[in-house]
């Protein structure tokens, strides 16, 4: 009686390797690939992904690029995003078991990101483009595999969310009237920059009616302090994406993006009154906000964003969009990561 033969694909779904859909089975011909677009020694360590602390090595890395469907022009990238994740402040270890939904973000600025097809605009956290899927998927695959996040027994997140499958875009730098987030943050123009920051999925923030910032930047801020987010209970990272369309009406009327950034971190809050009615309130919380707030007074006003650096700006999407994504953060024990990688 003969044997059936092995179905590849079938086999990876029998190991805990897989995030749910097919992988490439990594042969040592497609490794062979991968590890060719990179000059670095295939047995570097890159460092340890907890909460199992095994070792993420060049080749381990290469194999979960191949399995996510990479091209091995998508190397350097991934090397980067690893990098910066397995920084110490990044903590990485404590999204991997905690019950938010919260997942790591990539924000990939500059000529690389253009070069390998990195897509920032119209659609960018969605389907239809194999760099942003593949990257981000390769990350989740090193996250469970390596890292040991796997949901129901180290990942305990509730509900999880789409992130957690992918979550990867360029920055739309060619239909922004700003500058980049690498060059606000002190990179070159064309350096390559991989930002990583934990966050939720995109909240939506619509308007088709402002053609002004005064108007239009309040629905932004509301939507940055709802009292469900973590961000009105600590001192976390934020990301606001904001369109093309919404970006160029500040810059039509002279509003710089640092004036954008400003006043988002100046208007975006609740007071003692407002935190008082939500569920999460905790004064203990409060106190260890990084400036001091009135307890007894409910008409005193608390900044969602506690640090100017911890709010992330920049431009995403397409045209036409009267639109504003905003992710918010995780619970505070964490900060982004930015780092320039090589191509």
């Amino acid at each position: 009686m003969s044997v059936p033969p092995v179905d590849e694909f079938e086999y990876f779904f029998d190991k805990p390797w897989s995030d749910g859909l097919p992988v490439i089975p990594p042969t040592e011909e497609r490794l062979g690939l991968m590890l060719a677009a990179v000059s670095r020694d295939p047995d570097e360590v890159i460092g340890d992904v907890p909460p199992l602390l095994a070792p993420a090595d060049v080749r381990t890395i290469a194999v979960h690029a191949v399995m996510a469907g990479c091209k091995p022009e998508y190397m350097p990238v991934l090397l980067g995003a690893v990098e910066a994740m397995l920084e110490e402040k990044f903590n990485v270890g404590g999204v991997q078991a905690t019950l938010s939904c919260a997942a790591p973000l990539l924000i990939v600025n500059g000529p690389y990101a253009r070069e390998i097809g990195l897509h920032g605009g119209l659609g960018c956290f969605g389907p239809g483009n194999r760099a942003n899927a593949t990257i981000g998927r390769a990350i989740r695959l090193l996250l469970l595999n390596i890292g040991g996040g796997i949901p129901g027994i180290t990942s305990m997140s509730t509900f999880s969310q789409p992130g957690r499958f992918t979550y990867c875009i360029a920055e739309n730098e060619s239909e922004s009237p700003w500058g980049s987030l690498a060059q606000s943050m002190g990179f070159g123009a064309e350096e390559n920059v991989v930002t990583a920051v934990h966050v939720e999925g995109p909240v939506m923030s619509w308007d088709d009616v402002s053609d002004d910032p005064e108007r239009m930047l309040p629905s932004i801020a509301d939507t940055m302090s709802h009292l469900g987010s973590w961000n009105c209970w600590a001192n976390t990272d934020l990301v606001v994406a904001m369109s093309p369309q919404q970006a160029s009406i500040c810059a039509k009327k002279g509003y710089s993006k640092s004036d954008v950034h400003g006043k988002l971190c100046e208007i975006a809050g609740r007071t003692v009154g407002e935190l008082k009615t939500g569920g999460h309130f905790r004064e203990n919380r409060i106190r260890d906000f990084p400036m001091p707030v009135d307890l007894e007074d409910d008409e005193a006003f608390v900044p969602t964003i506690k640090e100017a650096q911890r709010l992330i700006l920049i431009v995403a999407g397409g045209v036409p969009g009267p639109i504003t994504a905003v992710m918010h953060g995780w619970n505070g024990s964490s900060r982004s990561v930015s780092r320039a990688y090589e191509s």
